[in-house]
């Protein structure tokens, strides 16, 4: 008795080359679908900052901010994985100007914070001298 489901040389290398493409393929899909979940991501970020701030922020921040979302919400619904990272790119640099502004707006305060924070340290060193 013979196996009758054998596979031919020809066949075996078909097959090969058919994996090799679809691996390609395969990969292209997986860079496109972690583009956009890193776009997702970056949109809901974005949009949770800006309602958090939008009060302590300039009018041209808060407006360069959601033009960039909306530009990046548009692409998304293509499979054009350049212009879905070109987008994503551009709303990321958007949204780090919240934090430039805040930290800006709160320089003043994070200075007498270190104050207290120095003389806790030397309180802390007077309370193990006594030990």
């Amino acid at each position: 008795i013979q196996s009758s489901g054998g596979l031919s040389d020809s066949e075996i290398e078909k097959m090969v080359k058919d994996a090799e493409l679809y691996a390609q393929k395969d990969q292209e899909r997986k860079q496109l679908i972690d583009a956009r979940n890193d776009a997702d991501s970056i949109i809901y970020s974005s949009e949770k900052s800006l309602k958090e701030y939008k009060d302590k922020l300039p009018q041209d921040i808060v407006d360069q901010i959601q033009s960039a979302v909306a530009d990046l919400n548009k692409v998304l619904a293509f499979e054009d994985l350049m212009e879905i990272k070109q987008k994503t790119s551009a709303l990321q640099a958007a949204s780090m100007k919240i934090g430039e502004v805040l930290q800006k707006q709160g320089g003043s305060s994070s200075g007498s914070a270190s104050g207290e924070q120095a003389a806790e340290a030397e309180y802390e060193d007077v309370g193990n001298e006594k030990k």
